[in-house]
């Protein structure tokens, strides 16, 4: 039975009249059709039929599917069968935009390639998630944290001879933000030429955007940078500070501007005036003395008496969160920052988890929840009968496991 669904009101749906099919699992390829979905368009999740494997991963990828596919109906179809393939065609025959991320040629071998679907659908829009964009790697397979070590980004993470994957899903996340921003100049593309597009984003170029600025810093600089970890601000206050009673906070002053601030609410006129300590690059060459002079400052401090002083003057800070601490975040919970879905798989199934939305405002509204997480295959009969397949169909592709 199809679960009650949110109602829409107060949510923006900039996308709603687009309807997207989607061929995907892991994390890459659902964060797309959680973009798309969540901005409105009508994301149609095509499992296999025996259900999106994502949906029994354990540890680390327990929040996988619970985080990337609400706001998306599913159905279940055996493409190995010939009606399975059949419906399948049927469904993206409707749609606007299919997005696939399974290895290089998997879909062209089940007859849902780009060229085959395009020849009968020039208008559709294909977006293919890769671990490669096209040269000498593309057929090779690709990880998150494949990419993140092959394109440098867990060298930067990490300490010198110890690199280190960033604590997030990092790369299959961007990359599918990336296929979403291809999949939308491709729609607006389409506008004039009537002509869709076969969009690719892939992990390991991804990965090589976010270090750019590392490769560009070595060009600048004429050496090679450093991890992260090593600490080589280009700031002299950017670190974090422990504070009394264990408590720690971020604090960055990344500007002339900001250091002036700073001087003036913590009644330092001394460090204001002193021309030395006027510019960054000044206060960098003066970190020596400088930094263990604020931090013996901030020690006296609890972090509610710092972040009080620091955000009346204006300057960056930050408490050490972890994940767990942003289910009762006062900002987040104000501001429609956390959608609360129903947990469809697992031991903790019909459970509530508040999860983030997208970070974006239209005219100050969010995108918000209006379709809860569909449990695997519920829509089935639905969406069928969208393309024409009537109900003693349906339950006759039922028995034969071809719809589930």
């Amino acid at each position: 039975m199809t679960k009650p669904q949110h109602s829409s009101a107060a949510v923006a749906k900039p996308l709603e009249g687009v309807k997207v099919i989607e061929f995907t699992h892991m994390v890459m390829g659902p964060t797309v059709g959680l973009i798309l979905a969540d901005l409105g368009a009508e994301v149609i999740k095509v499992e296999p039929i025996q259900g999106d494997n994502t949906r029994r991963l354990k540890g680390s990828g327990a929040g996988y599917f619970p985080m990337y596919n609400r706001n998306k109906r599913s159905i279940k179809l055996n493409l190995k069968s010939d009606k399975g393939l059949e419906l399948a065609k049927k469904l993206v025959a409707s749609a606007d935009v299919l997005v696939e991320n399974f290895r290089p040629g998997t879909m062209t071998n089940l007859g849902l390639g780009y060229q085959e679907l395009s020849s009968e659908q020039p208008r559709l829009i294909y977006c293919s998630l890769k671990g490669f964009l096209s040269g000498p790697y593309e057929n090779r397979v690709a990880l998150d944290e494949v990419a993140q070590m092959m394109g440098g980004l867990a060298y930067m993470t990490g300490l010198p001879n110890r690199p280190l994957r960033a604590g997030s899903s990092v790369i299959d996340i961007t990359g599918g933000m990336f296929g979403v921003i291809g999949i939308l100049a491709a729609l607006q593309a389409r506008h004039a030429s009537g002509q869709g597009k076969h969009v690719t984003s892939a992990l390991f170029e991804t990965t090589a955007f976010l270090v750019g600025q590392h490769m560009a810093q070595e060009r600048v600089s004429g050496e090679a940078p450093p991890p992260m970890s090593l600490r080589r601000s280009a700031w002299a206050i950017y670190d974090i500070f422990d504070l009394t009673g264990g408590e720690r906070l971020f604090v960055g002053i990344v500007s002339d501007t900001l250091w002036q601030r700073f001087c003036s609410e913590f009644k330092r006129p001394d460090w204001a005036a002193d021309e030395t300590l006027s510019t960054n690059q000044g206060r960098v060459d003066a970190r020596e003395w400088l930094l263990p002079a604020v931090t013996e400052m901030f020690s006296h401090y609890t972090i509610d008496a710092l972040s009080e002083r620091l955000e009346r003057a204006g300057l960056p800070f930050a408490p050490i969160n972890s994940p767990s601490d942003l289910f009762d975040d006062a900002h987040l919970n104000a501001s429609n920052g956390l959608l609360e879905v129903t947990l469809t798989d697992g031991d903790n199934a019909g459970a509530k988890a508040k999860l983030p939305s997208l970070p974006l405002e239209f005219d100050h509204q969010r995108a918000g929840l209006y379709r809860d997480l569909p449990a695997s295959g519920q829509d089935a009969e639905s969406i069928l009968c969208e393309i024409g397949i009537k109900a003693a169909e349906y339950c006759e592709l039922r028995s034969h496991n071809i719809v589930g």
